[in-house]
């Protein structure tokens, strides 16, 4: 219990960007599964089509801060090299 309305207030803001964290991670996390299956199953451009927009999505949460930028960049990163060995 917050003793002061300030750390009351905190505690809401806390609240919330942590539902709206996990939201976007859970989006990021279904995408890059997507992303690597797509990958395994071989077809060129559904894979492309399903890594890119693997890559808006992590793109986006690292932008509004759910997820570390550097953590971004390396799956992005990585899913993009995989999908380049199809070729």
């Amino acid at each position: 219990m917050a003793n002061h309305p300030s750390a009351d207030k905190r505690n809401r803001q806390r609240i919330a960007a942590t539902l709206r964290n996990r939201s976007a991670l859970s989006a990021v996390r279904t995408a890059v599964r997507n992303a690597r299956k797509a990958i395994t199953e071989g077809d060129r451009k559904v894979a492309e089509m399903v890594v890119f927009a693997a890559s808006k999505l992590l793109a986006k949460a690292a932008g509004k801060g759910a997820l570390r930028m550097q953590t971004a960049a390396r799956t992005i990163s990585r899913i993009q090299i995989a999908l380049n060995k199809l070729a």
